[in-house]
C-alpha cells in the first residue's frame, strides 16, 4: 500500500473515532435522546392536543400540516417532562424546537415520539426546517414554559 493511501486510511479511522465519540458524548453526557418511530397502528389521533398526565408530566400530540403545527401554542410549567408525539397529514415536515435538542421529522403515515424536560422558563419557537411548499416560511408554533 502506498504511503498516501495509508495516510488517508488512518485519517479516516481517526475521524470516524472522533465522530463516534461525539455521538456517545452527546447521548450519555448531555442526555440527548433520539426520537423513536412508533408502529403505524399507534396513529390514533386526528387533532393536536395537550394532555396533562400528572403535575409535571405532559403529552403533546402534534399534527404537522400545510402550513401549521396543531396545536400552535402550548403552555406548560417549568420542569415539566413532555412526551412529544408527531405525525403529518400531508407531506414531510421538519420539527425543530429552538434552544433544545428536539429535532424530528413529521412523515405522513408515521408517528415519531421524543421525551424532553423543559427546565428553563421562556418561549420556545417551533419551526419547520423542511421545505413543504409556498407557505413554509409561516409554519411555526410556540411552547411557553412558565
Amino acid at each position: 500500500m502506498d504511503k498516501y493511501e495509508k495516510r488517508v486510511l488512518y485519517t479516516g479511522i481517526v475521524l470516524m473515532a472522533i465522530f463516534l465519540g461525539a455521538i456517545l458524548y452527546s447521548s450519555k453526557v448531555m442526555g440527548d435522546d433520539l426520537p423513536e418511530c412508533l408502529p403505524g397502528d399507534a396513529l390514533a389521533y386526528d387533532k393536536g392536543e395537550v394532555t396533562q398526565l400528572d403535575e409535571k408530566t405532559y403529552q403533546i400530540k402534534y399534527i404537522a400540516k400545510m402550513w401549521a403545527f396543531e396545536p400552535r401554542v402550548v403552555e406548560i410549567p417549568r420542569g415539566a417532562e413532555v412526551d412529544i408525539f408527531l405525525t403529518s397529514k400531508d407531506v414531510v415536515h421538519g420539527f425543530l424546537i429552538e434552544n433544545t435538542t428536539v429535532n424530528m421529522m413529521a412523515v405522513y403515515g408515521a408517528l415519531n415520539k421524543i421525551t424532553y424536560r423543559f427546565d428553563k422558563p421562556g418561549t420556545y419557537r417551533i419551526v419547520c426546517h423542511e421545505y413543504c411548499g409556498v407557505g413554509h416560511q409561516d409554519m411555526a408554533g410556540v411552547i411557553i414554559v412558565k
